[in-house]
């Protein structure tokens, strides 16, 4: 079984106005550092309460900067909530950042490990699954090299044959990959497909309105953090584009 449930979840990001301070200034200010640059709070989820179960297929839309993002990896782990509650059962497959750990003095095959590892493999699980993970990345001799002579492009891809080479219960997505020539990426959309499929309950970010309307069942539309409208795909997906189209009398009029 498969679960999401947030309950008023909050997160905020403490942040400092000055990101760098001089050995001077650190030197002469001492201990009134903090007094002359004090910690700011940044909130970038606020009272966001969700729940979902096996079946659902979450959209998450809205603006740039909206929160989606934050939302998704507050829902992998990745950031703990500030206040409120989360609980998320189920084996989850975090498709955002995934080239993100990369160990650059390590090679392609080495990664495959530590990166399965991350993921929650075993020697033994993964023993199956490595085969079939070098195939798919199609980076043949290169993953004896080490990854810090890899392109964008390789490093994504090896990035994406590692992610998805797994059986998740929760599967977060953010956007869709871009994933070298069009032969892999028409490759990496059938094993998102799949993926889509399999996975008990989904939790997917896009600005394609058009796929959030016809993979979800149920749309978030996020606003400065907040959750402004939550329920059927088709009534947020319709709500939301209202709000950021021009009525037709006032785009005649431009």
């Amino acid at each position: 079984m498969a679960s999401i449930e947030l309950s008023n979840a909050s997160l905020t990001f403490n942040l400092r106005k000055a990101t760098r301070l001089s050995l001077k200034e650190f030197l002469i200010n001492g201990m009134f550092l903090a007094s002359r640059n004090p910690i700011v709070r940044v909130p970038a989820l606020v009272d966001v309460t969700l729940s979902a179960k096996d079946g659902d297929r979450i959209g998450v839309i809205g603006h740039n900067g909206a929160g989606k993002s934050t939302l998704l990896k507050l829902l992998a782990g990745v950031y703990p909530t500030t206040s409120g509650t989360r609980t998320v059962t189920g084996k989850i497959c975090s498709l955002f950042d995934i080239t993100l750990g990369f160990e650059p003095d390590a090679t392609g095959r080495e990664n495959i490990r530590y990166r399965a590892y991350l993921q929650g493999e075993t020697p033994r699980t993964l023993k199956a699954k490595q085969q079939e993970i070098e195939e798919f990345s199609e980076l043949g001799d290169f993953l004896d090299t080490p990854v810090r002579y890899y392109s964008a492009g390789m490093n994504v891809r090896l990035a994406f044959s590692i992610a998805t080479a797994t059986d998740p219960e929760v599967l977060l997505i953010d956007e869709v990959l871009s994933v070298g020539d069009l032969a892999f990426q028409l490759k990496a959309a059938k094993r998102m497909k799949q993926l889509m499929a399999t996975a008990r309950l989904m939790v997917m970010v896009s600005h394609d309105l058009d796929s959030i309307e016809s993979m979800c069942n149920r749309v978030l539309w996020m606003e400065h953090g907040r959750v402004r409208m939550a329920g059927p795909a088709r009534d947020v997906v319709a709500a939301y584009k209202a709000s950021v189209m021009p009525a037709p009398g006032l785009a005649a009029a431009a």
